[in-house]
């Protein structure tokens, strides 16, 4: 049951907004009662807590097998772009954005675990792009590395993304050939070509 609850209270977070969701939205959802909720996590900030946990170890994971493929570094952005977006149904700002605003200790650690996940896995992905001749030999990978968390984190602000003016996806899509235009070689930018046509 408590597996059950964490499934169906993090398909509501993210399609409703961390604050949105009641306990008893969730009670009525899965047709039990509050008090078996209860019985599994003791109050509403500890059920935040344990989803932003379960979705960072789920994104996390999928990450770890798109990047164990050996796809090259600039797909292999696309495919985790892809893959976080499915994951967190295209929302890229409101429910963050929320988490941010009503639940800032929750948000600074997984902002924390994800700067973690960021310093091994983007770091690698520019390493290999300047080892591949498709990323600059002059950028400065630590660098390029925290601008690219920061942006991603600066897109799930729905102050400056307003939900109403902005789509999720497209958002993330420019963003990301924003991204790769300032540090692809001419080799490089020919893959993303290629990659922007397939993914339109």
């Amino acid at each position: 049951m408590k597996d059950q609850i964490l499934i169906k209270a993090t398909d509501m977070f993210l399609t409703l907004g961390f604050k949105s969701v009641t306990m008893d939205d969730i009670a009525a959802e899965m047709g039990i009662s509050k008090k078996t909720i209860y019985q599994h996590y003791s109050n509403k900030d500890s059920l935040v807590k344990e989803v932003t946990l379960h979705l960072f170890e789920t994104i996390s994971c999928g990450i770890d097998g798109i990047c164990a493929v050996g796809k090259s570094p600039i797909e292999e952005l696309f495919a985790i772009k892809n893959f976080v977006l499915e994951h967190l149904k295209n929302e890229a700002a409101s429910p963050f954005y929320q988490l941010n605003k009503y639940y800032p200790k929750i948000y600074s650690t997984l902002k924390k675990k994800q700067f973690g996940k960021m310093s091994e896995c983007v770091l690698d992905n520019l390493n290999r792009g300047v080892q591949d001749g498709l990323f600059r030999e002059d950028i400065n990978v630590e660098i390029i590395g925290r601008f690219y968390f920061a942006g991603m984190n600066s897109l799930k602000d729905e102050e400056l993304f307003p939900k109403n003016q902005f789509n999720a996806i497209e958002i993330q899509e420019h963003y990301l050939e924003y991204h790769l235009r300032g540090i692809c070689t001419e080799k490089g930018k020919e893959k993303l070509e290629q990659l922007l046509k397939t993914n339109k």
